[in-house]
């Protein structure tokens, strides 16, 4: 072969090759979250938190594909389907409620995609099986609160308690957890009512309960809507204790709910009162590290349990997606299922909920240091 040959060969080769390699490709992170509707007061502090997200691990580029569902089961199953169909991702990050994340297992399981849920319920990981599998969440269970709560208040002396919750797939898990625990602890629930997260009036409901006259009253809703039945219970003159479901610690609900929810109790996450912390508190560091971000980027004051759940799934990813880097390439199911071992394998690691150690039967991995009770005063977090 003459040298013009070579000279004119040896670069076509050469760029056969280098489009015979692969690309190197990204790491793609879905994400649904409830940024409008009822639940907007959750949505936003975790999409805020998405922003903060590094775009590299172990040198692998991340992207975040960050999609609204609106409060809206039917929206949250439509933007899984579109994560997974059009933009192939890896895992999914949501959605923000109980009955979105519920509503996205079945696509979920078909597509055998990770999903780590925002979201309260231990119905979403429980019981174990086939098609959760595939489910992972960093939010406390509503177990984990209820025992908080019935806790707390055995200790105060509490006997009786009446229940006013959403009437969705989160208002009948908690009231069900209660129903299990309840007389336990020496405690009779004495009246159940329901309402709607759209709901502008819950006076029928607040009526039955304060002629039951309990001792203490559960609110099982989440964000912004839970303030309705507080309120209604202070203009019906209730003197006894009111607790509210975890999903409620942000700044929109003290802003909302003002002097009305003046002296109630939340079971929440330990970064909604981090500097109050026990020095040797497992989340402390994590939590403080947490709001240091957050509040740098969204102002003093504005760190919240719901931003902290999507800090603690990265803080997951980050352990889990190295080691499904040694087993399979990005955006493969090779890689998905590598991914899901990966997150099952997790162990020892401080977020800013607790400590996190996963299985394959437990996919929160959390215990009950990840909780405590704080209580509303003066319009702020008070650890109790």
């Amino acid at each position: 072969m003459n040298r013009i040959h070579r000279a004119v060969l040896v670069p076509v080769v050469a760029a056969v090759a280098a489009f015979a390699l692969p690309a190197v490709a990204q790491v793609k992170v879905g994400v649904t979250l409830s940024t409008t509707g009822p639940a907007v007061s959750l949505g936003i502090p975790e999409k805020n938190t998405i922003a903060l997200l590094p775009k590299t691990v172990a040198g692998q580029s991340i992207e975040y594909i960050v999609l609204d569902d609106a409060s809206d089961s039917s929206a949250a199953v439509v933007n899984t389907r579109k994560l997974i169909s059009e933009n192939k991702v890896d895992v999914i990050i949501g959605s923000t409620t109980t009955p979105n994340s519920l509503a996205m297992i079945d696509v979920i399981a078909e597509n055998e995609t990770p999903v780590i849920s925002l979201a309260s319920s231990a119905r979403i990981i429980e019981p174990m099986s086939a098609k959760k599998a595939w489910m992972f969440k960093t939010p406390q269970t509503d177990t984990m609160m209820v025992l908080a709560i019935l806790e707390h208040a055995a200790r105060r002396g509490m006997k009786t308690m009446g229940y006013i919750g959403f009437n969705d797939a989160l208002g009948e898990a908690f009231y069900a957890e209660f129903e299990k625990f309840a007389e336990a602890r020496h405690i009779r629930i004495v009246a159940s009512e329901r309402f709607a997260p759209r709901d502008t009036s819950v006076t029928g409901q607040v009526i039955k309960l304060v002629s039951a006259n309990p001792d203490m009253i559960v609110i099982g809703a989440s964000g912004t809507p839970a303030v309705l039945p507080a309120k209604a219970l202070v203009e019906r003159g209730y003197k006894g204790s009111v607790y509210f479901n975890h999903g409620v610690a942000n700044n929109d609900f003290l802003r909302v709910g003002g002097k009305d929810i003046e002296g109630m109790y939340v079971p929440t996450s330990p970064v909604v009162v981090a500097a109050s912390l026990p020095a040797d508190h497992p989340a402390k560091a994590a939590a403080l590290d947490y709001k240091k971000r957050y509040e740098a980027a969204y102002g003093d004051g504005s760190v919240s349990a719901f931003g902290s759940y999507t800090w603690d799934a990265w803080l997951e990813l980050n352990q889990a997606i190295p080691v499904a880097l040694k087993k399979a390439r990005p955006g493969t199911r090779e890689f998905r299922a590598a991914l899901r071992d990966a997150l099952e394998g997790i162990h020892d690691l401080h977020v800013t909920n607790g400590v996190v150690n996963m299985s394959k039967n437990d996919h929160l991995g959390l215990d009950q240091r990840a909780r405590v009770i704080v209580q509303v005063v003066d319009n702020k977090w008070k650890l109790d």
